[in-house]
């Protein structure tokens, strides 16, 4: 089945000539000139502003230093740094020139650093003073890494502070440069963050983001006033997307926050128009807004469940597309102006033109809680190699359970393997340096293969169903998708943060739990249990005991193929960036398997 979606580009004033300018630098300099008394970018309590005029004059500023330090068209130049001012700076300067500015991430070892410099090919990396450590030692192996530029503080012998390049070619002529940027020039790189081997540089051109943002505000109509928040790893295509082309484009403020643990807090003072979050980020919050009501008086928590199961019960009739009675519709419509309305304001969401979430499944219970309290969170899909962009939930028009119809512009088929197919301008170049990986991610006739296993349904709605690599077999030949086991799991109960299900080639499922950092220690503590560390509550009895009740509810609402059989509590926690898990905190299942081959073996034995 093969859908396809053409939308009308018509726009909104500055929003119009900005997305159609030929490419991103072109649009920054359009938004200027339109908002440039606006604030752009601020850090909380505005303890840091910038105006639209004063961004650029920095970004023009910088841009001439970094041309004198030789940073031409079509150079790399790497970014190692935070959710702060600078990057969005040091990342429009080297825009102007028609380089390729790209990120690391930040949780990234010295090895890992020199295998991106490299690959990319980079002579100039601006970092903050934390990382300059690794940085450093990276740079012993990097002969052609000319020069490392401090952006806060002062400049260790070797490097370069970040006042001592901008500024310091005043006669540059940015205007000209920009000028000669090209649709198809590279403007970013996006390194995949290595599942299964060493991270592959996604190439993305000046048009392929053109054709994303554009697409994106045709679906969500971005207010003119509209504001984001920065959290998210720059490394990430959601991120640099969402949080900084977008912005550029469209003129949306972006408040910076630096510790993406402290998001949540952000909300109530930003009031974004758009938030993206992860789906482990939902969870908690449920969790956390659950806990709330469970806290009340008595009378008052009853009040809340009652409102809450209403809405509930209206959410899931409309889903179905089935009439809600207008008995049940008008003790919706009450209780969302006497209690929804108030958790929208407090938690912040109450300006939000859309929100979504996206990069990993979510579970349906976590998607009809907010529907139900007046916040229809939405599914999105997309990739790296398609700038984020995919498909995505109309605003209005959410199907739960689905990632919703092909984005505006973009074809979406299915193989006859049920893979999912992409062809569109959002999709990439193809991979730096690995020229046959580019050839095969690609039909012969110009289709990108996703690697997702998906179906469309009557509507053409599409759902993802799993990684084509990640499917379970079970030893009796049945196909499972452990990434949706794993999302049941972790919504059974707050207790688990993480959860990995084994069960290919196997008589059947298992899973490696680990706990919730968060919420592990605060439950401890209310059973009178005096340990406090992860470790410790793994081993604990009664924690084994609550952990069970939740794996028994997960299982009620599997299959029983799908069900987990056996189960162990890993000591610790899984961090980003760490062993386990990718710095998107998506799980690496071939060093799990082997990390944890005696534990796993033993849940088999017997």
């Amino acid at each position: 089945m093969e859908a396809t979606v053409t939308q009308s580009t018509n726009r909104r004033g500055t929003a119009a000539a900005a997305a159609s300018a030929r490419n991103l630098a072109e649009a920054f300099r359009t938004t200027v000139a339109e908002r440039a008394d606006e604030v752009a970018i601020r850090t909380k309590g505005d303890a840091f502003t910038i105006t639209w005029g004063e961004l650029r004059e920095r970004v023009d500023a910088l841009a001439g230093g970094l041309a004198k330090l030789g940073l031409e068209r079509g150079q790399t130049i790497a970014l190692l740094i935070g959710n702060r001012p600078e990057f969005h700076l040091c990342d429009l300067a080297a825009m102007m020139l028609g380089a390729t500015p790209f990120s690391i991430y930040s949780t990234y070892t010295a090895e890992q650093i020199e295998y991106l410099v490299s690959d990319a090919d980079a002579h100039i990396l601006m970092c903050e003073q934390k990382f300059l450590p690794q940085v450093l030692e990276a740079r012993k192996q990097l002969p052609g890494l000319d020069h490392v530029i401090v952006i806060d503080g002062e400049a260790p012998k070797g490097t370069l502070a970040l006042s001592e390049v901008e500024g310091s070619n005043p006669g540059f002529d940015v205007e000209a440069s920009v000028a000669q940027i090209k649709p198809t020039d590279i403007l970013t790189l996006i390194y995949t963050s290595g599942t299964t081997g060493p991270p592959k540089g996604v190439q993305l051109v000046h048009r392929n983001l053109l054709a994303a943002v554009e697409g994106l505000d045709e679906l969500i109509e971005f207010p003119e006033n509209g504001r984001v928040i920065s959290w998210l790893p720059s490394a990430h295509v959601a991120e640099r997307n969402a949080h900084h082309y977008l912005p550029i484009v469209f003129g949306l403020q972006i408040t910076c926050c630096e510790d993406p643990r402290e998001v949540l807090s952000y909300l109530p003072e930003v009031r974004p128009s758009w938030f993206f979050a992860v789906p482990r980020i939902w969870e908690k919050l449920k969790a956390g807004l659950e806990t709330m009501v469970a806290s009340q008086p008595e009378e008052q928590r009853q009040k809340l469940e009652q409102a809450l199961e209403a809405s509930l019960r209206k959410v899931r009739l409309e889903q179905r597309g089935e009439p809600v009675p207008a008995e049940l519709a008008e003790e919706v419509a009450k209780a969302d102006e006497e209690i929804f309305s108030g958790l929208r304001a407090m938690l912040g969401l109450d300006q939000v033109e859309a929100i979504n979430v996206g990069a990993a499944p979510t579970p349906v219970e976590v998607l009809e809680f907010f529907h139900a309290i007046g916040l229809p969170l939405a599914e999105l899909w997309g990739m790296s190699e398609t700038c984020g962009a995919g498909s995505v939930n109309p605003t209005g028009k959410v199907k739960i359970g689905t990632v919703g119809p092909p984005a505006p512009g973009v074809q979406i088929k299915l193989d006859s393997d049920g893979e999912v197919l992409v062809k569109s301008d959002v999709v990439m170049l193809g991979y730096r340096n690995l020229p046959e990986k580019t050839s095969e991610t690609f039909t012969e006739d110009g289709w990108l293969r996703t690697g997702d296993i998906g179906a469309f349904d009557d509507d053409g709605y599409l759902k993802i169903i799993d990684r084509k690599k990640e499917l379970i077999i079970s030893a009796g030949g049945k196909n499972m998708s452990p990434a949706n086991i794993e999302a049941t799991l972790k919504t059974a109960s707050p207790l688990i943060g993480q959860a990995c299900c084994i069960g290919d080639r196997r008589p059947y499922n298992t899973a490696l739990i680990v706990l919730d950092a968060d919420f592990a220690p605060a439950w401890a503590a209310k059973a009178g249990i005096e340990e406090s560390s992860l470790e410790a509550l793994a081993r604990e009895p009664r924690v084994r005991a609550a952990v069970q009740e939740g794996v028994d509810a997960a299982n009620a609402k599997l299959a029983r193929v799908e069900q987990i059989k056996k189960f162990v509590i890993v000591e610790g926690d899984w961090l980003p960036g760490g062993d386990e898990l990718t710095p998107t905190m998506k799980l690496k299942r071939k060093p799990i398997d082997q990390k944890y081959a005696a534990r796993i073996e033993e849940m088999y034995d017997g």
